[in-house]
């Protein structure tokens, strides 16, 4: 299969990674490029999700629509090895939400998910690290199976490079139902960013990846120094085993979630034994 990408910008471990194995000894050095997969690495849920929720809000189609999607998103998330078949339901499902409709409507509808549900769900730990590279002037590029309307729509949010995503068919401004190429999932992304390392002459043996799923170890394997963040426990085993650093930025939720209560509560006792000294603070 062939992708067609944009050439146009749009707390970890020590531990030194083992380069991957699917780099090619004769690559020829270029420049340096970190690649983000997006749910629950960039952000914490699904961002076809969070569309279909948009759409469904404003009554693009029904409960029943967007079931289908949510059950076989799950059973292709919660799948420990790749099935084609699980895969194949999850494009059926993603394709039926866009056939019929117009492309600038999505387009229009893209911006007000991004601003309700996208933006508010973004890991600021990931976002730290891809600013870090930004700095470093290394490209920042977005890989995943969203669409890809949607993924650029993200990219040019953050001050990204660009993104590679899952291409729909349009025909005469409306989207047909059909996808160009395949769902930009598991060995998919590391073809992608592969053919993109070609047109923009990235060095993969210099370049970062990061994901969340285990299904994405073809795309860290294809460069020389990947990274997980929030790994699933295959991903984690993985990383473990193959020394490569691990961010994860749940744990550090999960304790400010359990340690906030304690800290107000604790803050209203001090003012309630000396609301002078607080009063003075504050002013």
């Amino acid at each position: 299969m062939t992708f067609t990408p944009s050439t146009e910008p749009s707390g970890a471990s020590s531990a030194t990674p083992a380069p991957g194995p699917n780099i090619p000894e004769n690559s020829v050095a270029g420049i340096r490029a970190a690649f983000f997969d997006v749910d629950n690495t960039l952000m914490r849920g699904s961002s076809l999700y969070f569309l279909s929720r948009g759409m469904y809000k404003r009554g693009f189609f029904t409960k029943k629509d967007i079931s289908n999607f949510i059950v076989a998103n799950l059973r292709y998330r919660l799948s420990g090895v790749e099935n084609k078949d699980e895969i194949d339901k999850v494009q059926a499902a993603a394709c039926e939400f866009f056939r019929g409709h117009k492309v600038d409507e999505i387009e229009a509808m893209g911006i007000e998910v991004y601003d309700e549900y996208v933006s508010p769900a973004l890991w600021a730990g990931t976002i730290d690290i891809a600013n870090e590279h930004l700095t470093a002037g290394e490209e920042v590029w977005l890989v995943t199976a969203t669409p890809k309307d949607l993924a650029d729509l993200i990219a040019k949010r953050l001050g990204f490079t660009g993104a590679l995503g899952t291409i729909a068919q349009t025909q005469n401004g409306v989207y047909t139902g059909k996808l160009i190429g395949q769902l930009l999932h598991g060995p998919n992304k590391a073809v992608a960013i592969r053919e993109l390392a070609s047109v923009r002459n990235i060095d993969l043996s210099e370049s970062f990846a990061y994901s969340d799923s285990h299904h994405d170890i073809p795309l860290l394997t294809a460069v020389g120094k990947p990274r997980a963040i929030n790994p699933d426990t295959l991903l984690q085993i993985h990383a473990l085993e193959k020394h490569w650093p691990i961010h994860d930025f749940r744990r550090a939720r999960v304790i400010k979630r359990l340690c906030a209560p304690i800290l107000s509560k604790g803050l209203k006792i001090l003012i309630h034994l000396n609301p002078r000294s607080w009063v003075k603070h504050r002013s």
